[in-house]
């Protein structure tokens, strides 16, 4: 790969890890400071709804400001919001920093990095590498949120097994998770020139999210995309946990181990993704392995016993995410180079917002016994909705990059 690519896999990696760090030491430090679990929770949530904003109009300014520009100020935002929360006890000055820096609660990729770098990587990358790329992009984040995960609990755990007070470790999580932010502006100030968009024309008109002829694709996209996230809102991993609890009294030691293998599963699943993608195309990838894990994750509660829903739920990890970078090149693919980071921020905001909304209904569903099954099944059947919603819309459309003529402000209806 090229030099940018490197600096850009490395800024993933030591982000994905900063996240995996914080995010399992942060509830504890907030609740050894004092604060009430009530109001955890608004810090939370308002933590991500704030990087929802930032990231939203980050993304869509990035292409005519400078990614590498958006970049920095994303990776200053890191230094900011964990160097806040370690230094200050203030309620106050903690919603500031979860409101405007960012940082990570849940270990999963917030903040405008990854639209940014999906663009940038697209910029340099040939369309036909482009799956395969996005494979091995995905795969290294996971497997670093999993050690970032790991070595917070265990450095936490063992710098107060040494003596040092539970509040002070904590903090040298956080300042570690600072330092990894300002190594973040170090890495993307070296990224070249290279990963901007070329100058737009002049006469190109750009709306206020940053895009112009593809404009109808992208809102065709991520209607569908927050469609996706919805249904898999239904079927977050403590949610699926908690049906393995309640249906079958699985501990907690089995279910650990179970999303151990679930979620390794699923990082590598997604390296096989490139070479089918190269046999039958994109959108037939995203569909065609999405729509079986859809049909296994319906049939999960109808399951007889606990070790026949672990191997069907097992089996839906080993496909379920092998539509992911097919869908990163996709979306890179229908829109104009000058309007990546848009789209690809625009479409990921929608899935947000639409996986946000599910969990609050599955958790009353969960909680009558002859709906137990309901949040598996009606999670399934949105995903197999969207799968088809899909396939009809882009199955025929043109890439802008495989035709010479202007992108198309709507796909096929």
């Amino acid at each position: 790969m090229r030099p940018d690519c490197r600096l850009l896999f490395a800024a993933r990696i030591a982000r994905m890890f900063a996240y995996g760090l914080v995010s399992v030491i942060l509830a504890f430090y907030l609740a050894e400071l004092g604060v009430s679990t009530r109001l955890i929770g608004i810090l939370l949530s308002l933590t991500l709804l704030g990087d929802t904003v930032v990231s939203l109009w980050m993304t869509t300014v990035a292409d005519r400001l400078g990614r590498r520009r958006m970049l920095i100020a994303g990776g200053g935002l890191m230094l900011f919001a964990g160097g806040l929360f370690a230094l200050t006890t203030q309620f106050t000055w903690l919603l500031v920093a979860a409101i405007i820096g960012v940082i990570s609660p849940s270990g999963n990729e917030v903040g405008p990095f990854l639209a940014i770098e999906q663009a940038a990587l697209s910029q340099e990358i040939a369309q036909e590498k482009r799956t395969h790329v996005f494979a091995w992009y995905n795969l290294s984040g996971s497997f670093a949120t999993a050690i970032g995960a790991l070595v917070g609990g265990h450095l936490s755990g063992f710098l107060q097994h040494a003596g040092v007070a539970p509040l002070n470790s904590y903090r040298v999580i956080l300042f570690a998770y600072a330092f990894l932010g300002g190594l973040l502006c170090l890495l993307f100030s070296r990224l070249s020139r290279e990963v901007e968009p070329a100058p737009a024309d002049a006469a190109v008109h750009k709306n206020r999210f940053g895009l112009h002829h593809s404009h109808g694709v992208v809102m065709k996209l991520s209607a569908l995309f927050s469609l996706d996230a919805f249904g898999g809102g239904f079927v977050i991993q403590s949610i699926v946990a908690y049906w393995f609890y309640c249906r079958f009294g699985a501990d907690l030691s089995t279910l650990g181990s179970v999303f151990f293998g679930a979620n390794l599963l699923a990082g590598l699943s997604s390296l096989v993704s490139a070479q089918v993608a190269a046999r039958i195309g994109l959108v037939n990838t995203m569909v065609f392995t999405h729509l079986p894990s859809n049909l296994l994750l319906i049939a999960i509660p109808f399951m007889p016993s606990l070790p026949w829903a672990i191997a069907l739920l097992l089996l839906r990890f080993s496909i379920s995410q092998m539509d992911v970078p097919p869908r990163q090149a996709y979306t890179m693919a229908v829109v104009s180079p000058d309007e990546r980071s848009a789209a690809a921020g625009i479409t990921g905001i929608a899935r947000t917002i639409g996986a946000g909304l599910s969990p609050a209904i599955a958790g009353a569903l969960l909680g009558n016994p002859a709906l137990l099954g309901a949040p598996f099944i009606l999670g399934g059947g949105l995903k197999v909705i969207y799968d088809l919603l899909l396939y009809r819309s882009f199955q025929k459309h043109v890439p802008v990059e495989s035709s010479s003529a202007p992108a198309p402000t709507n796909p096929r209806p």
